[in-house]
């Protein structure tokens, strides 16, 4: 039985449906369509704004968002704007680069959405900053400017931390955990 993508809907898609059917009604695929829009909007249009967008397949592997082929994240012609990502796949990423970083916390998060006491100090000490929440829906990512420097990865209190600011992308579902600025990280 497959049940409606449509958040909060939870309703069964009826067997006569297309076997690639994700919504059990027209007003359902409607109606999450626009909440994707408005969860889009959420992304800060400093990087909305920057043409260093991709897709991404089930294997999170970048395509470029105006052929479909493979990106690259050190080859700038296979990468696109943000109006062209999200008009080709739901699933898209940020290059980093660009004076753009990101923290990434994987596993930080509870089943009811609540952060680990280690991600909470992290959430404290980047107050403002825009967060979001990642694809496996249990990660954060943070938000912000950053120089281009080597990255790393850490365990600090028990929590796994990544950060990035070069030659690398970041999936974003548009899911915002705190809404904020890219400010400096």
């Amino acid at each position: 039985m497959r049940t409606c993508e449509r958040s909060g809907c939870g309703r069964e898609v009826r067997a006569g449906k297309r076997s690639d059917a994700r919504y059990c009604s027209t007003r359902c695929r409607v109606a999450a369509h626009r909440e994707r829009r408005r969860a889009w909007l959420a992304v800060p249009e400093e990087l909305r704004e920057r043409d260093r967008w991709v897709c991404w397949d089930e294997r999170k592997r970048p395509l470029d968002p105006v052929t479909g082929g493979w990106a690259s994240v050190s080859d700038p012609s296979t990468w696109g704007t943000w109006q062209q990502a999200t008009a080709r796949s739901p699933r898209v990423g940020f290059v980093l680069g660009d004076g753009i970083g990101c923290v990434d916390l994987d596993h930080c998060l509870d089943a009811a959405g609540r952060p680990s006491v280690a991600a909470q100090a992290l959430l404290e000490f980047y107050a403002g900053s825009y967060v979001a929440i990642s694809h496996s829906g249990r990660g954060l990512h943070i938000w912000g400017t950053a120089p281009h420097v080597r990255g790393l990865r850490r365990t600090w209190r028990g929590q796994a931390v990544e950060f990035y600011s070069q030659g690398r992308y970041i999936t974003v579902t548009g899911r915002v955990f705190r809404p904020g600025a890219l400010l400096p990280l």
